[in-house]
């Protein structure tokens, strides 16, 4: 079973519209675990009223407090019970056979950790056709050059990983905090170069979206890595250049 975490935070306009796209895959044996952390809008309400229309295995779960993405992630991660654990956003949308073509890779290649390639999408979430190559494998040296990975591409297998590995950390960029611990431990990650899934943009935020994400990974050097300054310097670059080249 593959257990699937979402995070939701304020995005009534959008949670409907990703739970079809877990519910709808190829792969049946799920469980959708949706976590909310505190919404003033009616996401809680979108998300029961839609598991329990359709009959998904699931159960949408609030948090007692507000403890952010990270700690919305590690509720999931806590009550998921599958042997694999997958994570997407709720603004963002899976193809169909999104799920079925990554286990198949995850086995044919024995990968702990797995990710795959993506297509940036509109505000309605339709394709613009233009997507994300991955890498083969992603080794820790090499992924602190590259931000490739994306957290709703994501796949784990817990026969090969304990909870403790995969928790995020309260920390800015989270997510690449945790990537970057998971292969310090591990060694490397699968990519499965597959455009499997699409990621919302909102035309409205990219700038500063873009300039926010920046200062957040130049702490992550420096703050949670602790990587020397002339390090620092040369990953940062190696960064900038791969986003941009990412965006053209």
């Amino acid at each position: 079973m593959i257990s699937v975490v979402i995070p939701t935070f304020n995005c009534a306009g959008f949670i409907e519209e990703t739970l079809s796209s877990v519910a709808g895959q190829s792969c049946k044996d799920i469980e959708i675990i949706v976590v909310d952390d505190g919404s003033s809008d009616d996401t809680v309400s979108r998300a029961e009223n839609y598991v329990n229309q359709n009959s998904i295995r699931g159960r949408v779960i609030s948090n007692t407090c507000k403890k952010g993405a990270a700690g919305a992630r590690n509720t999931g991660i806590d009550e998921a019970q599958g042997d694999m654990i997958a994570f997407i956003d709720a603004d963002d949308k899976w193809l169909p056979e999104k799920l079925e073509h990554q286990l198949a890779f995850m086995e044919e290649h024995q990968a702990a950790f797995s990710f795959t390639g993506y297509e940036f999408a509109d505000e309605e979430c339709r394709g613009t056709g233009k997507t994300v190559r991955v890498p083969e494998t992603i080794r820790y040296e090499e992924a602190l050059k590259n931000t490739t990975i994306f957290t709703s591409t994501v796949m784990f297998d817990m026969r090969k990983l304990t909870k403790d590995d995969i928790y995020f950390p309260y920390v800015e960029s989270e997510d690449t905090a945790n990537w970057w611990k998971i292969l310090r431990l591990y060694g490397k990650a699968y990519g499965l170069d597959e455009a499997l899934t699409l990621y919302r943009r909102s035309a409205g935020t990219l700038s500063s979206n873009k300039f926010k994400a920046v200062g957040r990974t130049w702490r992550l050097y420096r703050r949670t890595e602790k990587l020397p300054l002339i390090k620092s310097l040369y990953c940062f670059t190696c960064y900038i250049a791969r986003a941009v080249k990412r965006r053209l």
